[in-house]
């Protein structure tokens, strides 16, 4: 049975993404600042898992894929106003 705490994808060298593991911002919109370290939530498949925004439980859903990690905004803006992040080893 997989562990719903951990997100894994064999496709991405291996790259594991757990519960409460920290994140760094290196490209920031107006929800994530970059240079800021954010948490990382609930796990919820081998794609997405909650990423915190503060002190309380309010989160965005991020992406784990092929490109890196990051969370999308509006798909429908030409940006796109995607933040991205590094893992904090």
């Amino acid at each position: 049975m997989p562990n719903n705490n951990t997100l894994n994808d064999k496709t991405l060298d291996s790259r594991v993404i757990n519960t409460n593991d920290k994140l760094l911002c290196i490209q920031g919109n107006k929800f994530y600042t970059e240079g800021e370290i954010y948490t990382v939530g609930r796990i919820v498949n081998n794609k997405y898992f909650q990423l915190l925004t503060g002190s309380n439980d309010d989160h965005w859903y991020a992406t784990l894929d092929e490109r890196g990690i990051y969370v999308s905004f509006d798909s429908m803006t030409p940006d796109n106003n995607k933040a991205w992040f590094d893992k904090i080893a």
